[in-house]
């Protein structure tokens, strides 16, 4: 059964407060319900990335399906603890020193990503938590990532162990290894991770209690092949049964469940209208700039395909704070809503208020067609983090 279509009227698009991320929860329901059967009959676990979603008052459905979060430090290890409840899967490139006992403290599993690490803190962290399995990050030397920043197993990359560092004084002090090498990829490209990890770790895995093949698993998005993921983890497990096996998502998560709400200010010309919004690529859809990519926005099309077509523009003094071009049936209006589609994973947990812009509220459309808005941002927002 395909997504259900959006059920954002505009009724309910106008009693929003402008900008807002606005969660659809039947969208996320149907993610989670898909993660579910994933986990079901590829009997694996799998852990909510809060990296990529981290909204929190979704939680209390979201935990109903997933296992747990995997945090990258101590206030996502704290963020799980509190707001989820169920396991705590700690990684961090390195950790500090005053925050190693509190992290261990909070987590069922806690991953180094270097030897160095692992002999510095490991023995520190279990004696904070004696139940706390330790992992290690390992880099296979393999990715298909579209793009080198997204790329952790690009030559250089800082992220995870190579397999020439490991002896068995390392192994003989973990339980699990790590493996983190894809961004938005469909089943076919951790097919090849596994085949490299099975390579260049093979003589390992019978020593250790499970393996995580980290997140970056496109899921939920529409033509991924449910069916070869499920059987690919079903082979691995043949092949390891020993193993308990983790995948962490967190954009498929979040993928497709909502989208950020912004009003047209004020309509410019410089060689084509251009509509300044109430929003900003640079400060709340950083990922359009970096990666980077085109959000769609709803009902619009490509320039010049529909009959007015205009630059959508961030309200900020950075001149590349633009959404793109986008074409529409109507002239747009001062006052008019953009949705841009899209807009729950690595967006909230990554906007900022450069500029002093006001960052968007966050709402829910919930599965009954209510509306509860969970928090707007206000003046000493901005204020506090400065000092």
């Amino acid at each position: 059964m395909g997504r259900p279509p959006s059920e954002i009227t505009p009724e309910i698009l106008e009693s929003l407060p402008s900008p807002c991320w606005l969660l659809e929860e039947r969208q996320l329901r149907w993610n989670l319900e898909l993660l579910r059967r994933v986990k079901e009959e590829a009997g694996v676990s799998i852990l909510l990335a809060l990296k990529g979603f981290a909204l929190w008052h979704s939680f209390p459905l979201v935990r109903k399906y997933l296992d747990g979060c995997c945090a990258s430090g101590l206030w996502e290890a704290r963020l799980s603890r509190e707001t989820f409840g169920k396991q705590t899967h700690t990684y961090a490139p390195a950790f500090k020193e005053e925050e190693i006992d509190e992290i261990a403290a909070i987590s069922e599993h806690l991953v180094f990503n270097s030897p160095g690490q692992l002999l510095r803190f490991a023995e520190r962290a279990r004696r904070a938590n004696p139940t706390l399995s330790i992992g290690l990050r390992v880099n296979p030397e393999y990715s298909q990532a579209p793009r080198e920043i997204y790329n952790p197993c690009a030559p250089y990359s800082r992220l995870g162990t190579l397999t020439e560092a490991l002896d068995e004084e390392i192994v003989a002090r973990i339980e699990g290894f790590h493996v983190h090498a894809l961004c938005e990829q469909d089943a076919d490209a951790l097919e090849g991770v596994i085949e490299a990890l099975e390579e260049r770790f093979g003589r390992w895995l019978d020593r250790l209690r499970w393996v995580n093949f980290g997140g970056g698993h496109h899921i939920t998005r529409e033509g991924y092949d449910v069916e070869r993921l499920i059987l690919i983890l079903k082979n691995f497990k043949a092949r390891h049964p020993h193993l308990s096996v983790y995948l962490e998502p967190g954009e498929a998560v979040g993928w497709q469940t909502g989208v950020l709400a912004a009003t047209v200010l004020d309509i410019v010309h410089n060689r084509l209208d251009i509509a300044i919004l109430d929003t900003s690529a640079e400060a709340h859809m950083p990922d359009t700039i970096i990666m980077p990519y085109r959000a769609e926005v709803r009902g619009a099309g490509e320039p010049g395909e529909k009959p007015y077509t205009y630059r959508l523009a961030g309200n900020t003094c950075l001149a590349g704070d633009v959404m793109g071009d986008y074409s529409f049936e109507r002239p747009l209006n001062i006052g008019d809503r953009i949705l841009f589609e899209d807009q729950m994973h690595y967006t909230v947990v990554k906007a900022t208020t450069f500029n002093g812009i006001r960052l968007p509220a966050l709402a829910t459309l919930r599965e009954d067609g209510t509306v509860r808005i969970d928090r707007e941002f206000h003046y000493e927002d901005f204020k506090s983090r400065l000092g």
